[in-house]
C-alpha cells in the first residue's frame, strides 16, 4: 500500500509530476537528498510518476562503472532514511499489481577515448554508422541477455503490454512506446535509451549488459530496423516472457557468453534456475481460489 504522508492521507490516485504529491513527504526526501549530497551521488531530478507512490530520480551521466556505484549506493540510502521515516522503499520491479511497474531506464553514449568525441555523431552533426551498428546490437542481443534486465519471477510481471513497460525491442525517435528509444537531443549529446530494464537490476550487470550488447552491434555491423514512428504496444514478440525462457535464451547465446564471461554466464544461470525451481514449488492463492473447488 502507498504510505501515508504529512496530509495523514495515503494516495488513492495518479498524480504524475505532481509537486503537491512529492512535497507531501518533504521530511524524507530533504534527509534522502543531504545524504545525495553528502556522498556526491549526482541525483538530478526528482519527480512524481504515475504510481501510488511511486517516484522518479535521474542521474547525471557518467562512466558507466561509476555509476552503478552512485546507483548502489542510492538504493542503500533510499532504504535507510525510509526507514527513519517509518515507511518502507522497493525496488521490485512490480510491487503492486494495480499499479505501473518500476524501471531502471539506461541512456548510453560512447566517447572516444582521445578526442573525447560523441562517436554516435559525425563531424556534421549527422548520426554515424556506428550509432545505427549500436541500435542494431540492441535489437539483436537485448533478447538473450534479458535474464540481465529482468532478474526475478517478479520482473515479468512489469513487462507487460499498457503498462507504460516495453515489450519489444523495436526503436523509434522519442518513441516511449518502444524498448529502445532515441531521445531528442543537440548532435554532441547523442545517446541510446535502452527501456528494458527493471529496477530490481543489478546496476553492474545491467550496464555492462547493454553495452555489450551495443558493442557486438558496432564490431558486427548490425544493421537495425527501421524506425518505428507510431505506437510500438502491440509488438509482444521480442522479449522472452518469463524466467524460464530468459535463462534458456541467455545460455544460447554464445556472443553474450563471450563478452561476460563463460564461467559468469553459467553461474548466474544455474542461480536463476534455482530461483525459478523454488518458485515453481509455490501454491498460489489464485490457484487455491479457482482451482481448488472448481476443477
Amino acid at each position: 500500500m502507498p504510505p501515508t504522508g504529512r496530509s495523514g492521507m495515503a494516495e488513492l490516485g495518479r498524480q504524475s509530476y505532481s509537486i503537491d504529491a512529492v512535497n507531501d513527504f518533504d521530511p524524507f526526501f530533504l534527509e534522502l537528498s543531504s545524504f545525495c549530497k553528502a556522498h556526491a551521488l549526482g541525483v538530478e531530478t526528482l519527480i512524481h510518476e504515475a504510481g501510488a507512490g511511486q517516484m522518479e530520480i535521474n542521474f547525471t551521466h557518467g562512466d558507466a562503472l561509476e555509476l552503478a556505484d552512485r546507483v548502489f549506493l542510492f538504493k542503500r540510502a533510499v532504504r535507510e532514511t525510509a526507514l527513519r521515516h517509518g515507511i518502507f522503499a522497493t525496488f521490485m520491479a512490480k510491487p503492486m499489481e494495480t499499479e505501473p511497474g518500476s524501471a531502471m531506464h539506461v541512456h548510453q553514449s560512447v566517447v572516444d577515448m582521445v578526442t573525447g568525441r560523441n562517436i554516435f555523431t559525425e563531424a556534421d552533426g549527422s548520426p554515424s554508422a556506428l550509432f545505427f551498428h549500436f541500435i542494431g546490437g540492441l535489437e539483436k542481443y537485448v533478447p538473450p541477455a534479458l535474464l540481465l534486465f529482468a532478474p526475478h519471477v517478479n520482473s515479468y510481471r512489469r513487462l507487460s503490454r499498457f503498462q507504460s513497460a516495453p515489450t519489444n525491442v523495436r526503436w523509434g525517435m522519442d518513441n516511449r512506446t518502444c524498448g529502445i528509444r532515441v531521445p531528442n537531443s543537440s548532435p554532441e549529446n547523442r545517446r541510446v535509451e535502452n527501456r528494458v530494464p527493471g529496477v530490481d537490476v543489478n546496476p553492474y550487470l545491467a550496464m555492462a549488459a547493454t553495452l555489450s550488447c551495443g558493442y557486438l552491434g558496432m564490431v558486427e555491423g548490425v544493421k537495425p530496423s527501421e524506425p518505428t514512428s507510431d505506437s510500438a504496444e502491440q509488438v509482444h514478440d521480442d522479449l522472452p516472457r518469463n524466467l524460464e525462457d530468459a535463462i534458456l535464451r541467455l545460455r544460447g547465446c554464445e556472443a553474450l557468453s563471450t563478452m561476460l564471461g563463460e564461467l559468469f554466464v553459467q553461474a548466474f544461470c544455474e542461480v536463476k534456475e534455482l530461483e525459478f525451481a523454488t518458485f515453481s514449488r509455490v501454491i498460489s492463492s489464485w490457484e487455491r481460489e479457482h482451482l481448488m473447488l472448481l476443477v
